[in-house]
């Protein structure tokens, strides 16, 4: 029996040994950090308390224009050239991004904050797009056409794309409510008194796999104070480094205000889409009545071969479809235009034609064909452009 106790005695401190064996192995597989690849590099500590991914875009451009009063220059160029860090710490969101194209150091920030989960919503505190324009918060990954229309930063809301300030973004299963509050200025831009509100709402009564249907609203206030830069509108009507027409303009030294409403439509049928937002704003003068500005677009898309737009209720905004092995082709086109009211001639529109080929969910390459037209001068110049795009 002593011999039986004492073989039953080393199978017990075995067992004890593989206990603690298996004990420091959970230990170590909690402390060691995850490392994940896949569409970019994302690292994230043992106890899920800190996390670290690192993205990019690379968008390069090539522009060829046919000429009519204006002369622009054919050219190529680094449309966009981006690197993102972003992540999470002890519960809150971190996101810094500098495009590279735009220039070094303040001028090429684009994303700097900070945010949490506050209540049944979302406290982002930085530089960021504030809550106005569809076709603005959608990323510039996913746009449709290789530059957004009128009615966002790229016309109304001329070099005023990232403010710094408060933003609250609510979002339930097919809705979203956001608000915003922000100085005039963002990191490249003279420190100033002037201060803006913004506020989006947005609902998908209609919201299935094959089916989508969108509805939206919001509202932008724009105060000039001391030291505020002059808020414009302009519209590049034949693309990007083409000729452009200023339509509207409030002096930042004016003390005056810039608002705007607009309405948004959009729409989803299988591959068939649809987009357009129509907007109406006020431009203060320094003397004279205010100048009444209305723009409006139109733009959708057919997929020729499988896939479809994708919707993001949490953000009320359409993105990329989702890329098979053998590639996505999507025929693009859009309508707009944008007038100042008050002022005979400040108009301009644009006819664009697209195709866009989705070769895998990182790399996309666009052709544009864009006819402009400058109510004020006749011109008419047209732009060939292509982009190769991609991103991580």
């Amino acid at each position: 029996m002593g011999r039986i106790e004492e073989l039953e005695a080393r199978d017990d401190a075995q067992s004890a040994v593989n206990l603690d064996t298996a004990e420091a192995l959970k230990n170590i597989q909690t402390v060691q950090p995850k490392v994940e690849t896949k569409g970019g590099l994302k690292v994230t500590s043992g106890d899920g308390q800190f996390s670290m991914s690192v993205g990019g875009r690379i968008h390069f451009d090539g522009y060829a224009f046919n000429d009519d009063i204006a002369t622009p220059t054919d050219t190529t160029e680094f449309r966009r050239g981006r690197l993102t860090l972003s992540g999470t710490a002890l519960g809150w969101e971190y996101k810094m991004e500098q495009d590279f194209a735009a220039g070094t150091n303040l001028d090429g920030l684009r994303d700097l904050f900070i945010a949490r989960s506050f209540g049944k919503g979302k406290l982002t505190i930085g530089q960021f797009k504030p809550y106005r324009s569809m076709e603005e918060l959608t990323s510039s990954n996913e746009i449709l056409m290789m530059e957004r229309p009128y009615a966002s930063a790229t016309g109304l809301f001329n070099g005023r794309q990232f403010q710094q300030g408060l933003g609250y973004l609510y979002a339930g299963p097919n809705w979203t409510a956001g608000a915003s509050v922000f100085n005039m200025r963002n990191a490249a831009t003279a420190r100033n008194e002037g201060m803006g509100f913004s506020g989006r709402a947005t609902w998908a009564p209609l919201m299935g796999t094959e089916e989508v249907l969108h509805l939206g609203g919001w509202y932008s206030y724009e105060d000039t104070a001391t030291g505020t830069p002059n808020l414009s509108a302009v519209a590049n009507y034949a693309g990007r480094r083409g000729p452009s027409l200023t339509i509207a303009n409030t002096p930042g030294i004016s003390g005056d205000q810039v608002t705007s409403y607009g309405l948004e439509l959009a729409g989803l049928y299988g591959p068939a889409f649809f987009q357009s937002e129509y907007v109406r704003a006020q431009f203060g003068q320094l003397a004279g009545p205010d100048q009444d500005v209305e723009t409006f677009y139109l733009q959708g898309s057919v997929m020729l071969n499988g896939g479809r737009k994708a919707y993001k209720p949490a953000t009320g905004v359409f993105g990329s479809p989702r890329v098979a092995d053998t590639g996505l082709w999507e025929l693009t086109a859009r309508y707009d235009q944008i007038e100042n009211k008050d002022v005979s001639g400040l108009e301009a529109s644009s006819w664009l034609l697209g195709v866009n080929y989705y070769i895998n969910p990182n790399l996309r390459l666009m052709f544009n064909y864009t006819q402009g037209d400058n109510e004020l001068t006749g011109d008419e110049t047209g732009q060939y452009a292509v982009r190769t795009q991609f991103s991580f």
